[in-house]
């Protein structure tokens, strides 16, 4: 969480110091919000949350990339024919939905604010049209809804053998 907080406030910070540059904030928050998502399940020694997070992730740049250079749609700018989905918002939406689904949205809640951040920057960089951020958005989430499960500290489960029955109960510290 304090990782993450202090992404978005280096991303305003590099904001105001180059003349209110959005893109290059959103660059930051690009590597900033993922490395928050990943810290947090390394910090915990979450091997589960490593395990979905890497799932989840090289999903998301799968799918994003094929469908890259398979749509091939010019940016706005001319710069390039790769504007459809956004990569960085669908890595920031990623890692949020990661969070969220993971840890609790209290958690997430500064990392959705960022990764909306991310694609509202490559909107007014003119990297993307709104329909590929959202689409970016759409991507990145769905990856990790589909990899993703919540961290339980604490797991109760039922057991039954010759005779007994009982509860195992089961905390991680």
């Amino acid at each position: 969480m304090f990782l993450l907080i202090s992404s978005l406030l280096t991303a305003a910070n590099v904001s105001r110091a180059e003349g209110n540059n959005t893109g290059k904030a959103g660059d930051v928050l690009l590597l900033l919000i993922p490395a928050a998502a990943y810290g947090t399940a390394f910090f915990l020694d979450d091997k589960g949350g490593k395990t979905q997070f890497y799932k989840s992730f090289l999903t998301n740049l799968g799918v994003t990339l094929a469908l890259k250079f398979s749509v091939n749609k010019e940016r706005p700018d001319q710069s390039g024919n790769d504007s459809f989905p956004s990569l960085h918002t669908s890595a920031t939406f990623q890692s949020a939905a990661f969070i969220q689904k993971r840890y609790g949205w209290k958690y997430a809640i500064p990392a959705y604010a960022g990764a909306t951040f991310v694609g509202y920057s490559r909107v007014y960089a003119r990297k993307h049209y709104v329909e590929d951020v959202v689409a970016g958005a759409v991507i990145g989430i769905l990856s990790s809804y589909y990899f993703t499960t919540p961290y339980k500290t604490v797991t109760v489960t039922p057991v039954a053998g010759n005779g007994f029955y009982g509860l195992t109960i089961n905390k991680i510290w």
